[in-house]
């Protein structure tokens, strides 16, 4: 006789499915849509959310760390709209297309949508779900990883908003598309943003997204993006937000042959913050960099975790993340190489580096590489410690104060990742972002 093994729901993943079960309905989308929302719902109630028996979330148990559902956010009210006129401003006077989300909605009026380029198209996701956009029907869903993924899973059942940026074949976007999500509500609530990117042969574009919330919200955000062949793809993330939000971000891509990606993610704020990356290489002759910086305080967690699928031979790809961990904070990565047995020719390199600042700070790395080709220059690294005492030495016998000296060796060392940047204005933003970071620091 065999017993019936029944997995046992906690209260936020019965919360969830209540909500899905009452929005599904005023949900935007057509019997497809539908369709494809309850597909996903089914395998998230079927993994239920991510917890460290599951390998890739060991180091971030989200069933434990999300021990009560927020609703699902409202549209934005009067309140709202105002407080995220100034959201975004980590990028300084960089000269970028703000596209507003407040609340997971779609905002026209803080938009700025006038004279888009020659072949550039920008609009709502919502939108596009509702009138059975042909763009979302061909690709949204495409690339989206392992069947185990069930927070995209999540994420594609209540997906509410998001942009939808579409560059013709051969155009060159000018300007850098700039998407605001601010979350601003004063109750805390759960936020679900979904947005795809496709970009046709030969095209440019550079995309930066900025991300921040006011307490106690979870944020549940996900980009898709289809990069054709011999196109050039900047993408910038940055995620700054009060110590008890969640926030995990996944972007997902598939790029042609003899493109360019150069994918940055900048964390300065959050509770909990989980970005979760996955790179498809399924052209031959493509460079993908990826790089990532964190500074993080008190009892901030950020977890870095990405996959390069190499598919296609002759590509490159280059990652290189740098925490700087303060108080009790914890930085996590762990990155992926996988190279398929075709894909000959593969030169990849990964390191990641953490700078411990506190005797509680905890770092944990784990770079991996999967190969099956035998033509190949893989290889990966990892370090953690405190500050060289030698350099810090060094400085202070030249005049420099000790905590002058500290931060110039924070910023040298979080410098090596934010200097891929291409975009000096934004990579000098960022940099005086950490000069911020040091001050409060020293306060």
């Amino acid at each position: 006789m065999n017993a019936e093994v029944r997995t046992i729901k906690t209260n936020a993943e019965q919360a969830l499915a209540a909500a899905f079960a009452v929005a599904k309905a005023k949900l935007p989308g057509d019997r497809k849509v539908a369709a494809l929302r309850e597909a996903a719902f089914g395998r998230f109630d079927a993994l239920g959310l991510p917890h460290r028996r599951v390998e890739e979330w060991k180091y971030t148990d989200l069933r434990a760390i999300i021990r009560e559902a927020r609703p699902i956010a409202g549209p934005p009210d009067a309140a709202s709209m105002a407080r995220a006129k100034t959201a975004g401003s980590l990028i300084g006077d960089m000269d970028a297309r703000r596209i507003v989300f407040v609340n997971g909605t779609f905002v026209p009026e803080l938009s700025d949508l006038v004279g888009l380029s020659p072949g550039l198209s920008v609009r709502s996701m919502a939108q596009a779900l509702a009138a059975g956009d042909p763009l979302v029907e061909a690709n949204l869903g495409k690339v989206v990883p392992a069947e185990r993924e069930g927070v995209v899973a999540l994420n594609t059942a209540l997906m509410c908003d998001g942009a939808i940026i579409h560059v013709a074949k051969g155009a060159t976007v000018e300007r850098p598309i700039h998407l605001v999500f601010a979350a601003t509500g004063q109750t805390p609530a759960s936020v679900f943003t979904r947005s795809l990117v496709v970009i046709e042969q030969g095209a440019r574009v550079m995309l930066v997204e900025s991300h921040d919330a006011a307490a106690g919200h979870h944020v549940n955000t996900a980009l898709e993006m289809v990069v054709g062949d011999n196109a050039h793809v900047d993408h910038i993330k940055i995620t700054a937000g009060l110590s008890d939000l969640i926030h995990v971000s996944s972007l997902m891509a598939s790029i042609g042959a003899n493109a360019r990606l150069n994918d940055f993610a900048f964390n300065l704020g959050g509770g909990v913050v989980r970005n979760q990356t996955f790179i498809r290489l399924d052209g031959e002759g493509t460079h993908a960099g990826l790089r990532g910086a964190s500074l993080l305080k008190d009892k901030q967690h950020v977890d870095s975790t990405l996959v390069i699928d190499h598919k296609a031979g002759l590509c490159q790809s280059r990652e290189v993340f740098a925490a700087v961990l303060d108080g009790e904070s914890r930085g996590v990565f762990q990155g992926k190489i996988v190279v398929h047995q075709h894909a000959q020719k593969t030169d990849a390199r990964m390191m990641t580096r953490a700078l411990l600042l506190s005797d509680e700070a905890e770092a944990d790395h784990k770079p991996e590489l999967e190969i099956f080709a035998d033509d190949v220059q893989c290889g990966h690294g990892a370090t953690s410690g405190a500050l060289n005492k030698d350099l810090k030495f060094y400085l202070m016998a030249r005049g420099i104060p000790e905590k002058e000296a500290e931060a110039l060796l924070v910023q040298a060392f979080v410098g090596e990742a934010i200097e891929g940047i291409e975009h000096a204005g934004l990579r000098d933003a960022l940099m005086g972002q950490v000069v911020v970071w040091l001050q409060g620091r020293e306060d």
